[in-house]
């Protein structure tokens, strides 16, 4: 959760910042009209955090796997004690469409593009034989390029000035190109976690605007939460001990208008 507080933290002080400069200019007030627009566009430039909440099988310390579930490491069996997972940051652009909807509220389409990575750390145990018992540490990859088509209600609070907060929420339709679901296995290559191609996610975040001589740039925090079971199953130690793998992702965006 490091990243949601280096995002507060840079959003409070920009609002700061904004809010100090916006108040010394108290009696100037940019572009009046602009909220009164119909329609109105723009881009977006975001930083993103991509996770995922695991679920692992229920008695999941008391399963063993065989050899062919295991085939990434020599070994007779297997038990997977524990798996986790790693967030990395990512980056995000997009084109925002505004439809404005009553004086508080605006419907807003923002196609993008995403661009991250997760990892899933599994802790195993290998068996071989009469040897030892081995405790082996695995990070798998899993990349993520999604398009993204969301739908958000926005609720704006009343324009204080130059700066106006708002609320927001909504559902994003994300389709991952870099999913490898239908990719067929390759014996002799390590295993690769597959996730669906496709997923709806349910989103809220919170932001501030502010109103400059010639744009309107936009401070915004958003959480992500994936409504699907997103990984595919195939039999092997890596996916057959999670009993449920969803989506979760957070973003700080830089919108221009």
């Amino acid at each position: 959760m490091r990243i949601v507080k280096v995002v507060f933290l840079v959003v409070t002080g920009l609002s700061l910042f904004f809010s100090v400069g916006l108040h010394a200019q108290r009696q100037v007030e940019n572009m009046p009209s602009y909220d009164l627009k119909k329609y109105h566009f723009g881009f977006v430039l975001a930083m993103n955090q991509m996770h995922f909440t695991v679920k692992p099988l229920e008695g999941l310390n008391f399963k063993m796997f065989d050899e062919e579930q295991s085939r990434d490491f020599s070994g007779d069996s297997a038990m997977l004690y524990s798996v986790e997972h790693a967030p990395s940051t990512g980056f995000t652009v997009g084109i925002v469409t505004n439809l404005r909807l009553a004086r508080y509220f605006d419907l807003r389409f923002i196609p993008s593009l995403s661009f991250g990575e997760r990892y899933l750390d599994y802790r195993i145990l290998k068996f071989r034989g009469t040897d030892e018992p081995v405790i082996l540490n695995i990070r798998k990859s899993v990349p993520s390029t999604f398009v993204e088509l969301p739908f958000h209600l926005k609720y704006k609070a009343m324009r204080m000035n130059n700066f106006r907060p708002y609320v927001m929420s909504g559902f994003n339709y994300r389709i991952d190109l870099a999913s490898q679901a239908k990719k067929k296995n390759d014996a002799a290559a390590k295993t690769i976690i597959k996730l669906s191609r496709s997923d709806i996610y349910f989103e809220i975040g919170m932001g501030v605007d502010f109103y400059f001589e010639w744009f309107k740039m936009g401070t915004e925090i958003k959480m992500s939460y994936g409504a699907f079971d997103i990984l595919k199953r195939e039999n092997n130690i890596y996916t057959n001990g999670i009993d449920k793998l969803n989506s979760k992702i957070f973003q700080f965006s830089l919108t221009f208008e």
